[in-house]
């Protein structure tokens, strides 16, 4: 048999649409290439370039194939040691001593799993979880998804401007006040945003840097404080918190909450596009699953450890120590802070500034600079992925194509706005606590990520051979509700402390709607998860037994299921 004849075979065993010649790994089609985009626009992109894969058909196992595909996984890890997961990690220690570290673990494997979800999609469908809800689902639930999302990246880019603030601050010796360091960070992310003019693998290199800029500088206060080990394999290996209450509780539901963050889902289905898979080949895209996974792993296993660092310093240093004991070390170490510990035997609460003052009286300067110097690596990183997760969002969602320029430009005047407000007419413990507000707006975010990506991975119209099994249907629909369980009880919390009736009555309107809105993602969901009888969406124009996928030619063809 000769090569035509070859090609004429594959061309009859492959299904057409419109005319439009298709595979069956390619069931929803990408959008025009980077390259014509910026043909058509000038529009840039992250997929500028796509990191080649070597060729080792004859190895189980490729050191240079993983290399190949490194990069995504470690890039997405940012974003579980944003500030806002630092000053959880440190309250943790401060609160609970080591007894939750089994907490931190066990979110970081769910965030594993998750994670692996979003990578699948991105690399069976060539596409990214924004786009896939722009084909999947209706007008108005799309723009509810969007605008939800934007929310949660909005908020923690508040976050990451507070947490830079405040090492801009500390590193200052309070030269740079507030308000100046959150004007600082309108402009350095435009300043980073110049990298990735070098090329994808430098940009990924510089992440990398900075992850290692966080392990050294929180591996540092580590081995100063000389945590005990027992007491942290203890705290880490029994799922069990002797003598804990109500404060412990929060914290723990905290902790779940800064781990999984929902934009996160959206960046890490989008990064693995980065790399030149053929999707109509399955062994290259099961090849590039289990490379993926296997990269993603090794990040989040560093940003666990970072995340130890941080706990097991103050769970060694600060736990049952009281305002008394850390002004009085501060007195003698004669700190300008002194003030920020009443004399009083109230726990000491502390947050990123706190943390670093407290480590400054305890262990010298050189440890309030170095954490100082972490904080700001982990604000900085975090912003550079934040900006990536807007883009991405809005593309998918919208199909508007904006330079990085113009979008950092209006996401951070809105992330900015609120915080310079807080930053010149408040003080440090204001701003933040405002962490705890915007860790309760991301903790609401999070049903509008996890749904979907369950939803779209368990359909075999999208993901043919590589939908979920009923392991993985079964095992992320229980994973997906006790984390929006566990933060929904979070909010709760926070909405109660308030002890305002107008907020009550307020949020009681807003969870009524906010609660439809979900219902209706999860039996849209229920229905890919195969309970058919919920399935009577085909007398309805927005049923899931229809579903509309993007053929080559751009245009929508109506597959029934």
């Amino acid at each position: 048999m000769n090569a035509q004849q070859d090609v004429d075979l594959l061309e009859e065993d492959s299904p057409q649409e419109n005319g439009v010649q298709t595979n069956q790994y390619s069931a929803i089609s990408p959008p025009a290439s980077p390259v014509d985009q910026e043909q058509d626009g000038g529009f840039s992109t992250y997929f500028e370039e796509k990191v080649p894969i070597p060729n080792d058909a004859n190895q189980a196992f490729s050191f240079r194939k993983l290399w190949a595909f490194t990069g995504p996984g470690f890039l997405m890890s940012i974003a579980y040691l944003d500030p806002g997961n630092i000053e959880s990690d440190l309250q943790s220690g401060a609160k609970a001593g080591f007894k939750l570290l089994w907490v931190l673990l066990g979110a970081t494997i769910i965030g594993l799993l998750l994670q692996r979800l979003a990578a699948r999609l991105g690399v069976v469908t060539g596409m990214h979880l924004a786009e896939v809800c722009n084909r999947q689902y209706p007008t108005v639930p799309r723009i509810i998804l969007w605008l939800m999302v934007e929310l949660a990246i909005i908020g923690s880019d508040m976050q990451e401007v507070i947490g830079c603030a405040i090492a801009l601050n500390l590193l200052s010796v309070g030269r740079i006040p507030l308000w100046a360091g959150v004007l600082i960070t309108i402009t350095d992310t435009f300043v980073f945003l110049f990298l990735d003019k070098y090329g994808l693998r430098k940009l990924e290199a510089f992440f990398g840097f900075l992850i290692t800029v966080m392990a050294i500088s929180f591996g540092y206060e580590y081995v100063l404080v000389k945590p005990d080990q027992g007491e942290l394999l203890k705290g880490m290996f029994v799922p069990y918190c002797a003598g804990c209450g109500p404060v412990q509780l929060v914290q723990a539901v905290g902790i779940v909450g800064a781990v999984i963050m929902p934009h996160n889902i959206y960046l890490h289905s989008a990064l693995v596009k980065s790399r030149d898979v053929d999707r109509k080949n399955k062994n290259d895209v099961k090849e590039a699953n289990k490379y993926f996974f296997i990269e993603s792993t090794i990040a989040l296993f560093i940003s666990f450890l970072i995340n130890v660092f941080v706990v097991a310093v103050f769970a060694q240093a600060f736990y049952n120590k009281t305002n008394m004991d850390v002004n009085a070390e501060c007195n003698m170490t004669g700190s300008p802070h002194t003030d920020l510990f009443p004399l009083n035997n109230a726990t000491l609460e502390v947050d990123i500034y706190k943390g670093g003052v407290v480590l400054g009286c305890f262990f010298g300067p050189a440890a309030l600079y170095i954490w100082a110097i972490g904080i700001l690596a982990a604000g900085q990183s975090s912003t550079m992925t934040g900006t990536y997760s807007g883009q991405f969002v809005m593309e998918g969602f919208l199909n508007l194509r904006w330079s990085r320029f113009a979008r950092v430009l209006l996401t951070r005047s809105i992330a900015i706005t609120p915080t310079l407000l807080v930053a010149i007419f408040q003080d440090v413990q204001h701003l933040t606590g405002m962490n705890d507000f915007l860790n309760v707006l991301q903790s609401l975010q999070l049903p509008f990520a996890l749904i979907p990506i369950l939803t779209f991975t368990s359909l075999t119209s999208i993901m043919n051979d590589f939908a979920n099994g009923l392991f993985w249907k079964i095992s992320g629909g229980i994973v997906i509700l006790a984390v929006c369980a566990i933060n929904m009880y979070f909010v709760v919390v926070y909405i109660t402390a308030l002890n305002s009736v107008l907020l009550y009555v307020f949020a009681a309107f807003l969870s009524i709607a906010y609660l439809c809105f979900v219902i209706y993602l999860a039996w849209h969901c229920l229905i890919a998860l195969g309970v058919s009888c919920l399935d009577f969406g085909s007398r309805m124009p927005f049923g899931l037994s229809r579903i509309y996928l993007q053929n080559e030619m751009d245009t929508y063809t109506l597959v029934e299921r």
